[in-house]
């Protein structure tokens, strides 16, 4: 049967959503951590109702996108570069929903325009404990070539979603015989667990700083038993409403005009092959140390890096944000929602993250 495909607030040519819209009670964010963390309900399965971003911290975005999407541009140039010479069977750009999902937008256009490559595009949810929509994976295998999967994410923090995926893919091989490639393609990779990363540097990418506004106008996907049956994908909820305060097309034209000034053969690959033992030794040891310095009982509610800190504070409820350095640009974003949700601040300068972010244990 021919499936239409969800797209949400981007074009089909842009995205196919391997996602099924549906509409979910709202948990209160004290709520859903009662819930996580007693062992109730997975946070999988709960949904906080997200708000439009208030004047300032819109503008705040827009100051990140002026500071950021230079650098950000030539990242994706370069994870570009890379997916091409990896891929000998194909391009199927495979973006994990929702942090990935403008990253595989911008790849898809990039390969498009200095490669001539018309790499269909494709989100789908992958979450921790639960893994990558099986129904999702089993549809990509029987339309592309396995070997051209190309699995795209905005950046790593611990790790967790690219062992998720790895783990995923192991099953999955073992019940179908069908083997996809385990390998997760990122703009930066802080813990050393992508395949292919541009860069391993903790530097603010525009697009995290936003939530589904950024991200086609869906939210984080779920899986609701209530509202799925066996053979659906994932779910998310469509904010419909938003769309007057979308800035999910700006985001990709903005970074498509910076792409084109930029030179179509930018520097040396970043070559995160060789990095990637130190980075993890590096994550290991953060994750240690924060353990036992604020007696955290469980390494979930560590968040390393400004993408990850961000998501805390924007959807969780935080016990703490830490920072290297006080007044740097790339955690004003961070500064600003710690304040007005009165979360402390803890300035440390042996950190080796730009950010970091501890979930409040309930």
């Amino acid at each position: 049967m021919p499936i239409t495909f969800f797209t949400g607030s981007y074009s089909v040519k842009d995205v196919r959503f391997l996602l099924k819209p549906m509409k979910m009670q709202d948990t209160p964010v004290h709520v859903k951590e009662a819930l996580i963390q007693s062992g109730t309900r997975h946070y999988s399965e709960l949904l906080t109702h997200e708000a439009l971003p208030p004047p300032e911290y819109l503008h705040l975005f827009h100051q990140a996108m002026a500071l950021n999407q230079q650098r950000m541009a030539q990242d994706l140039l370069r994870l570009a570069k890379q997916i091409v010479a990896t891929r000998t069977q194909g391009i199927t750009l495979v973006s994990l929903a929702r942090a990935g999902t403008p990253i595989g937008v911008l790849l898809k256009h990039i390969l498009e325009l200095y490669y001539t490559i018309e790499a269909p595009h494709y989100s789908i949810s992958i979450l921790r404990d639960v893994g990558l929509d099986e129904n999702a994976l089993r549809y990509l295998v029987q339309n592309h070539h396995p070997g051209s999967l190309v699995f795209v994410d905005g950046w790593t923090g611990k790790g967790v979603i690219a062992r998720q995926l790895a783990e995923s893919l192991r099953v999955f091989a073992a019940d179908t015989g069908i083997f996809v490639p385990a390998e997760l393609y990122v703009l930066t990779d802080l813990s050393g667990s992508a395949t292919v990363a541009a860069s391993a540097d903790d530097y603010l990418i525009p697009s995290c700083i936003l939530n589904a506004t950024v991200s086609g106008l869906i939210s984080r996907t779920v899986v609701d038993k209530n509202n799925l049956a066996a053979t659906d994908f994932h779910g998310c909820v469509y904010y419909q409403g938003y769309e007057q305060q979308d800035l999910s097309r700006y985001f990709i034209n903005t970074l498509l005009t910076t792409i084109n000034k930029l030179s179509t053969d930018p520097v040396k690959p970043y070559d995160n092959v060789l990095d990637r033992q130190a980075r993890h030794a590096i994550s290991e040891a953060f994750l240690k140390q924060i353990t036992q310095c604020y007696g955290v009982s469980h390494h979930n509610y560590i968040k390393p890096g400004i993408g990850e800190a961000t998501r805390v504070l924007l959807r969780r409820k935080a016990r703490l944000l830490l920072l290297r350095d006080s007044d740097n640009d790339a955690t004003q974003h961070l500064r600003w929602l710690a304040q007005t949700k009165s979360i402390p601040i803890d300035v440390r300068s042996d950190l080796p993250y730009q950010a970091a972010a501890l979930i409040q244990e309930v």
